[in-house]
């Protein structure tokens, strides 16, 4: 059944966030404050190995640079930001400081979920092939990981499934067109893109920047064309050495 990999990823989301939400309450605010320094940490270190994919660090920096143009002409944030907040202030009933911090679960859970080669990859082996393994594993992860950063910053984490169904399934849907495009290459500097932007939530959450890391979003779409440009471009200079020969 295609498409069963993304609803049992956000299945494992939904239970995940709640058994942290439900944690919550029993853990002392130093308690808390100490994990969420070692949630960020960690998530820092996911973000590096993946941007240490790159086989092009030129097309990480230009990605991010165009990516950053883009978000900012549109303020992705802004409007993340404002979904966060209407999400928060309804479920919050008017408490500001509940409502910030659903907001901020919400945004931040949803870019770490939805930014790397799992999501992808797994997506377009669900829609051609019915193969939900790879979302099956990531399913297991995001339920973990969403667990945990539920536990510190609360329920707006939870929300986070319907970014990952719009996401991935949006992905299955378009598989049979998106798949010949998707090279080794092409999913490496994406995925390298998007592992500087996961490392940008950890230091956010330690309080280290203050990056507008949605507005840096689109620069996955640029990653991707330059990496097929510098594919094509390498393709056609071993074309023309093995005609000279």
């Amino acid at each position: 059944m295609p498409g069963l990999g993304t609803i049992m990823n956000c299945a494992a989301i939904v239970v995940g966030s709640l058994i942290g939400v439900v944690l919550k309450r029993g853990l002392p605010e130093k308690w808390q404050q100490t994990m969420m320094s070692g949630i960020a940490l960690c998530i820092v270190v996911i973000g590096l190995q993946m941007a240490m994919k790159t086989n092009n660090i030129i097309i990480t920096i230009c990605s991010l640079v165009l990516g950053a143009i883009i978000g900012e002409s549109v303020d992705i944030e802004l409007r993340m930001q404002r979904l966060g907040d209407w999400v928060g202030g309804k479920v919050a009933k008017g408490d500001a400081s509940v409502a910030a911090r659903i907001a901020e679960g919400f945004v931040n859970a949803s870019i770490l979920f939805c930014t790397g080669a799992m999501a992808i990859v797994g997506s377009i082996q669900d829609g051609i092939l019915g193969d939900h393994t790879t979302l099956f594993a990531k399913g297991t992860l995001d339920g973990i990981i969403s667990m945990i950063l539920a536990a510190n910053v609360g329920i707006g984490v939870l929300f986070s499934a319907v970014s990952v169904g719009i996401y991935q399934g949006s992905i299955t849907a378009l598989a049979g067109v998106v798949e010949p495009y998707v090279t080794p290459q092409i999913l490496a500097e994406v995925t390298a893109a998007g592992g500087v932007m996961i490392m940008a939530i950890g230091t956010n959450m330690l309080n280290v920047t203050k990056i507008r890391i949605a507005n840096l979003l689109p620069g996955m779409i640029p990653a991707a064309i330059l990496a097929m440009y510098f594919e094509i471009s390498k393709t056609k200079s071993l074309c023309e050495i093995s005609h000279s020969l």
